[in-house]
């Protein structure tokens, strides 16, 4: 209990610290210091509760249960004080609404329900703070030299923004990042829903005041759309805890579960309201674009939002309750259904992006959604997948996030078709690049495997809609990031080494952001065995009948012996560079340009397929939407009025 304790207050006083300090060389040391400090705890509380089962530690507190209503209140009140200053007056209702209901349940109903174990760990919780202390941790020292480029780039290029957009408001920057951090701890470690529930808060207006970081029109509007969609769900969240307290009379999550399976038809509105919950905060159909719009922000808030904490918030919160999708169909049917949708259409829309950062968050969105599908199917089978899916998703795309915005401030853009030449220009970044997109989708590496495992589950369990959406949207991915990979892949002419002015900072987060995904590739069945299994049988009583380890150290060696013949070359080759070829009519091989057969000159090009008719946003996401919105405000209201013996 003590770990679970310092995961939780540490981040809190180091976020303390940062908004004091000024310079950069004491911010470096604070943040750096501290990462590997939360990075070692985590491991030494995964390593002490290693294939453990449910373990909960008796502790509550009448004050912790004031300061949670506490913190509710200041976060409603700041909402509405944002809201007023710029004339969002929906998110201002939202707020008001969810303060009323924040004090009427503290000081009506709360204290009815008195929860003795309020923390807890299980396999699934170390998981989640290995992905929050390891990668959490790296993605806030990437942002040390990312942000020194990046507030430079605010000096030089901002003429037409005001000074308080200019402003160097770093310090904030970084506290923030570590509150996120302790408000992840507390979801993942609370049994405890309120307390639970005020962390989930806590990740809403940390992701609004940091997609609002640069003050930007743009950047106020999405940071409104975030806050506007993750309230909604923030109601719902809270909304169940009523429902809780008056049909189980606990506060307790995992007392809450038991009470479930055993009465269904009492637990069913509240298990769709968290589900719904659960939705919004992974960014699913029709709640997606506030994940999209979160892409103004600096490279370091995105890689945080969509790989190791607010998006994992979501599906941690939907994983935990797929017990009781086992008995509540309606719940169940739901989840599955637009976690499926979101799958393939957003897979469709990456096809027709450019933006490497809309790919990102397209295909974050789509995984996403494949993980929310399978814990709606609910079985032992699906939630090792969909952990799975978890575990390999968190790493690739924190990389590939990363690598991104370094390659930004480098070549100056972010589009896809400016990448020609990467391994040229940026010949280590390109590697750890093309690192990411390959665990993403190419066998043997561990994502494809879960995928795999994912489709299994779906024909045992007699999904076809599911089968037919995980095709189709399969089919998208492979499209999609086969085209970012070629692209990388050419290799033409001699272009400037542009990546010697990386700073340290982002090639250490780099290197831990590959090995991560390295190790977990090669590691995949011990992680399994010792990580995934456990949660499984402690959950469900039994592992599922097609987890074969067999095939898992196939993959695991197969996997091992591609990444070595990969990094083979990685020290670069003294060999001459030989000058561009282009069929005996070269007029300049370093621009590749040659006479074509009119005896005009023309540039050598290359450019990827985006079949904006058929995939783009204005034809895909629409329908979509309006499906997805269907099918939740369905759901809810049946979970209310469907004959017990149906749900």
């Amino acid at each position: 209990m003590q770990l679970i304790a310092f995961l939780i207050l540490f981040p809190l006083v180091v976020a303390a610290l940062l908004l004091v300090v000024k310079g950069d060389g004491l911010r470096n040391v604070l943040v750096g210091v501290s990462a590997v400090v939360i990075a070692a705890a985590s491991i030494l509380l995964a390593a002490q509760y290693l294939g453990a089962a449910w373990v909960g530690f008796e502790f509550s507190s009448q004050a912790v249960d004031y300061l949670a209503c506490a913190v509710g209140v200041a976060i409603s009140v700041a909402v509405i004080g944002f809201g007023m200053k710029y004339k969002n007056y929906f998110a201002v209702g939202l707020a008001i609404v969810q303060l009323v209901g924040d004090l009427v349940f503290e000081f009506g109903f709360a204290h009815a329900a008195h929860v003795e174990v309020g923390l807890y760990v299980d396999s699934l919780s170390i998981v989640m703070a290995l992905i929050i202390g390891i990668i959490g941790s790296g993605i806030c020292v990437y942002a040390l030299g990312y942000m020194i480029d990046f507030q430079k780039h605010l000096d030089e290029h901002g003429e037409g923004m005001t000074e308080l957009q200019r402003k160097d408001r770093r310090p904030t920057f970084f506290a923030l990042m570590f509150l996120f951090l302790s408000a992840m701890y507390v979801i993942v470690f609370s049994n405890n829903m309120v307390w639970m529930f005020t962390g989930w808060e806590v990740t809403t207006v940390c992701s609004f005041l940091l997609i609002a970081y640069t003050r930007t029109d743009e950047a106020i509007a999405n940071a409104f759309r975030q806050i506007i969609m993750n309230m909604l769900g923030g109601i719902g969240f809270l909304a169940a805890l009523y429902f809780a307290v008056v049909f189980t009379g606990t506060l307790s999550f995992q007392d809450f579960v038991l009470f479930g399976l055993g009465s269904p038809w009492l637990v069913a509105v509240p298990v769709c309201l968290l589900a719904f919950a659960g939705l919004t905060k992974a960014a699913q159909m029709p709640f997606h674009t506030w994940l999209l719009g979160a892409m103004v922000a600096p490279t370091p808030t995105s890689a945080l939002l969509h790989s190791s904490t607010m998006v994992k918030a979501g599906v941690f919160l939907l994983i935990k309750l797929a017990p009781l999708f086992g008995v509540c169909m309606v719940a169940s049917q739901m989840t599955i259904l637009v976690g499926g949708i979101t799958f393939m259409l957003c897979s469709f829309m990456a096809i027709s992006q450019s933006n490497a950062k809309r790919v990102l968050a397209y295909s974050t969105i789509a995984n996403l959604g494949l993980i929310v599908a399978c814990a709606g199917v609910g079985t032992p089978e699906a939630i090792w997948a969909a952990v799975l899916l978890v575990i390999f998703h968190a790493a690739a795309k924190s990389l590939l996030f990363l690598c991104v915005g370094t390659a930004e401030h480098h070549i100056g853009s972010r589009d896809i078709e400016d990448m020609d030449l990467l391994f040229d220009r940026m010949p280590r970044l390109a590697r750890f690049m093309m690192l990411g997109i390959m665990c993403m989708f190419i066998a043997p590496f561990g994502m494809l495997i879960a995928k795999w495992a994912t489709l299994v589950s779906f024909v045992d369990s007699h999904q076809m809609a599911l089968v037919l959406l995980l095709a189709f949207g399969s089919a998208a991915t492979f499209m999609f990031w086969g085209k970012w990979l070629g692209k990388l892949a050419g290799i033409a002419g001699s272009p400037e080494n542009v990546e010697t002015t990386v700073h340290a900072s982002e090639w250490v987060s780099l290197a831990l952001m590959a090995c991560i995904a390295l190790v977990a590739c090669i590691a995949l069945p011990i992680m399994s065995s010792a990580l995934v299994e456990p949660y499984i049988v402690s959950v469900f009583g039994q592992l599922g009948e097609d987890i074969a380890v067999d095939n898992l150290w196939i993959s695991s060696i197969l996997a091992a012996f591609v990444i070595v013949v990969f990094v083979a070359g990685a020290r670069g080759s003294k060999a001459k560079r030989a000058d561009v070829y282009l069929a005996g009519v070269s007029v300049d091989s370093d621009h590749r340009i040659f006479r074509n057969s009119l005896s005009g000159e023309t540039e050598a090009t290359s450019r990827n397929l985006y079949l904006d008719g058929i995939f783009g946003e204005g034809i895909v996401r629409r329908p979509g939407e309006v499906i997805c919105a269907v099918i939740i405000v369905v759901a809810i209201v049946a979970s209310g009025i469907v004959p017990p013996v149906l749900l």
